[in-house]
């Protein structure tokens, strides 16, 4: 199963069309993400990443609920391996 990931973006590089990324922490793992499918969004906000991209955009309690959610079912131990 595919599943997205909450993370929020720490900083943003913007260097022209399908090269804009970003560092994204994941619960305290930092990740260099594409975010050229979310052109609005900067540092402090919270994505949904799949396979290296960030999808969407989410609200700050959104993405604290779903980490708490992969705490319950011991999840979060497999995304910071």
């Amino acid at each position: 199963m595919c599943l997205g990931i909450p993370g929020q973006i720490l900083n943003v590089r913007d260097e022209g069309l399908f090269t804009r990324t970003g560092q994204v922490s994941f619960g305290g793992i930092v990740k260099q993400i594409n975010l050229s499918y979310t052109p609005e969004a900067e540092a402090g906000d919270y994505v949904i990443v799949h396979v290296g991209f960030a999808i969407t955009m989410i609200d700050a309690q959104e993405a604290r609920r779903v980490f708490e959610y992969l705490e319950q079912i011991n999840e979060l131990e497999d995304i910071q391996s």
